[in-house]
């Protein structure tokens, strides 16, 4: 099968042979979505060398648990190993030994097959194209925030970045407050957060003095080195700052800062999936217009590096044969 791989020599599309490991479901990928991950990884976040991707609607072709087979699935990213107290509970993102789809110990999803555990699996319904489906996982990491952090109808929130992370941070957290505030770059992008209909304040990035120490949450989901710095001017004291953004890098920010303004620090990364199926099946989220490009997988290395340019939101593989 072809499969879009990093390894020494970069970033390449390569024939491998079909996934199979004993006691996981093979399914046969639809459709995946280029991540601001894939690109980091490509160059050298996370170390990750293998098959890369982790968004993904597909096909379940074979499992143990019959009721799968032949079903349009997507795929918590995260496999734990069943026994710690942590995959015991339901809930393996932070076992210690667990692999992670496309980033960490497991050949991932821009590719015509991949395993991953039946129980990591979630029907998708009708009601929810394959498009809309590729968004399940980064919807997930954007409304996983209300898993840690309290957001009522008055918590003051800004989100940092008009990527396509922080505008799903945008969409979904507007859901819970009406105090709502995105910062971004790129006029265009901001754009698509007013199509939404939400009722959410934008601001381009070089406007956003008159708003520092104002919020009570600010979300980086900027994929930027600076976002760290620029969260801190807009939080109120003791208030939280949520990071999102992974990147191969080091940021600089003033570590006193913290401390003197008491500023609570979440690191936020994978959220549960059921609840953006939902989202998207209610079409409380829309992402139709989030879809810049897409190519086939043949493509992938031409994909990437469109995915790459400014400006460009989500680009998507199609693995589907019509």
């Amino acid at each position: 099968m072809k499969a879009l791989r990093v390894d020494n020599d970069g970033l390449s599309l390569t024939d491998i042979p079909r996934p199979e490991i004993e006691g996981e479901a093979l399914v046969r990928v639809l459709k995946s979505g280029i991540c601001n991950t894939d690109l980091e990884i490509v160059r050298g976040y996370a170390g990750f060398k293998g098959t890369i991707g982790h968004e993904f609607v597909g096909v379940v072709e074979k499992a143990d648990r019959e009721e799968l087979v032949g079903k349009r699935v997507v795929g918590e990213i995260n496999a734990g190993c069943g026994i710690c107290e942590l995959c015991k509970n339901g809930d393996p993102r932070h076992c210690l030994t667990r692999t992670v789809l496309g980033i960490h110990g497991r050949d991932g999803a821009h590719a015509e097959f991949l395993t991953l555990p039946s129980g990591n699996l979630l029907e998708v319904p009708g009601s929810v194209s394959n498009e809309e489906a590729v968004f399940v996982e980064p919807l997930a990491a954007a409304y996983g925030i209300t898993e840690q952090i309290d957001i009522g109808c008055e918590t003051k929130v800004a989100v940092i970045g008009d990527g396509k992370l922080g505008l799903l941070c945008a969409f979904s957290l507007s859901l819970k407050t009406k105090n709502l505030v995105l910062i971004g770059k790129h006029r265009e992008k901001l754009a698509h957060a007013q199509k939404q209909g939400r009722d959410f304040g934008v601001f381009m990035a070089g406007d956003i003095r008159k708003l520092e120490r104002r919020f009570d949450v600010v979300v980086e989901a900027s994929g930027s080195e600076t976002g760290f710095a620029t969260a801190l001017d807009l939080v109120r004291s003791r208030g939280k700052i949520v990071l999102k953004s992974t990147f191969h890098g080091t940021p600089n920010w003033e570590a006193s800062r913290v401390v003197v303004d008491e500023i609570t620090i979440v690191g936020s990364r994978c959220g549960r999936f059921q609840p953006a199926i939902d989202l998207l099946a209610s079409k409380e989220v829309r992402v139709d217009d989030l879809v810049s490009e897409e190519f086939d997988l043949g493509d992938g290395v031409k994909a990437m590096n469109i995915a790459a340019n400014k400006g460009v939101l989500k680009v998507l593989l199609n693995m589907d044969k019509p």
